[in-house]
């Protein structure tokens, strides 16, 4: 038996690099190699039959992408039609939309936080906001968060907020234009949350966050199949696989991108395998996790999956042609 699994293997292919090599021949070239290249070259794979096939696609965003520089990202696969419903968390929302109304993030080496704190500059890292920046986006939220006297969804209220942003760019915006939910579950705990609650101390606003769970529910219903890209862990990762335990369905595609180990038993880090043993996904599901920064791997992964699919349709186009 051991020799069969043996003579199955592939032979690991030393991978050579040249000038002027696109993202997708770099990442085709990694799938012949071992470690993190080929995890990586797998995702991709994939990624291109989940958004090209008939599949539900879910995208659950972790983290602080937005602040990172991947906002852009975010905004063209929905735009593209690649992502149709997007878990993320507050965070992300926040920043989405500081970014539309005040100048960008900044980004440097790391500074002495006292000294920064005395400058009125607040850091993520080796990214950089003014408080200048938040009092925009306080005065922002206080003009643009609809007033409600019946309950209404987390999900309905961030639409909301994005038909009130101009900026194309935008995350919340572009997904209210091209009517793909956004689901931030722990909507309470991002400055988002805060302007809600200071809003609603002198007008009304019922937010029934509960009533987001029968919306995702709802989707995972009716998901015959489904696939999930998953970048970082944490609320937005359990939220989207959750919601599958109480359907007859699961996901049978998922990539994930993480820096986060199981060893802990933490939900950010536990294995797409472990979600088998839960049922989140089918026992027959094509999955892959991809270990390091997801700066770093999910445009080189967005990047290649976008060469295929315009290959494939100059290939369409080419086939339809009678000369």
């Amino acid at each position: 038996m051991a020799g069969l699994e043996i003579r199955a293997m592939e032979t690991v292919r030393q991978m050579d690099v040249k000038p002027g090599m696109s993202v997708d021949e770099l990442v085709r070239a990694m799938g012949g190699c071992g470690f993190g290249a080929s995890r990586l070259a797998d995702a991709v794979e994939i990624y291109q039959d989940m958004v090209l096939g008939d599949y539900t696609k879910f995208f659950a965003l972790s983290g602080a992408m937005v602040p990172a520089g991947m906002r852009n990202i975010v905004a063209q696969l929905i735009r593209r039609g690649m992502i149709d419903v997007l878990v993320t968390t507050g965070a992300n929302l926040v920043h989405d939309i500081i970014e539309s109304i005040s100048p960008h993030h900044l980004g440097s080496p790391e500074a002495e936080d006292a000294d920064l704190r005395e400058g009125g500059l607040s850091r993520i890292y080796d990214v950089y906001l003014s408080d200048e920046q938040f009092i925009q986006f306080e005065d922002l939220m206080q003009g643009i968060i609809p007033a409600h006297g019946d309950p209404v969804s987390g999900t309905a209220f961030l639409h909301q907020l994005g038909s009130r942003i101009d900026d194309e760019n935008s995350i919340l915006a572009t997904a209210e234009s091209c009517n793909v939910p956004v689901f931030c579950p722990a909507l309470t705990d991002s400055m988002i949350g805060l302007q809600a609650w200071l809003f609603r101390q002198t007008r009304p606003l019922r937010l029934d966050l509960l009533a987001d769970v029968k919306e995702i529910v709802d989707i995972c219903y009716r998901a015959e199949k489904a696939g999930i890209m998953i970048v970082g862990g944490g609320v937005p990762k359990n939220f989207s696989l959750q919601s599958m335990l109480v359907t007859p369905h699961n996901f049978q595609l998922a990539v994930q991108l993480t820096t986060d180990h199981p060893e802990a038993g933490g939900l950010s880090g536990a294995t797409l395998s472990e979600a088998i043993s839960w049922g989140k996904l089918s026992a027959q599901a094509r999955y892959v996790t991809v270990y390091g920064d997801a700066t770093i791997n999910l445009p080189l992964l967005v990047a290649a999956v976008l060469t295929r699919m315009e290959e494939r349709i100059s290939e369409e186009d080419r086939s339809q042609r009678c000369d």
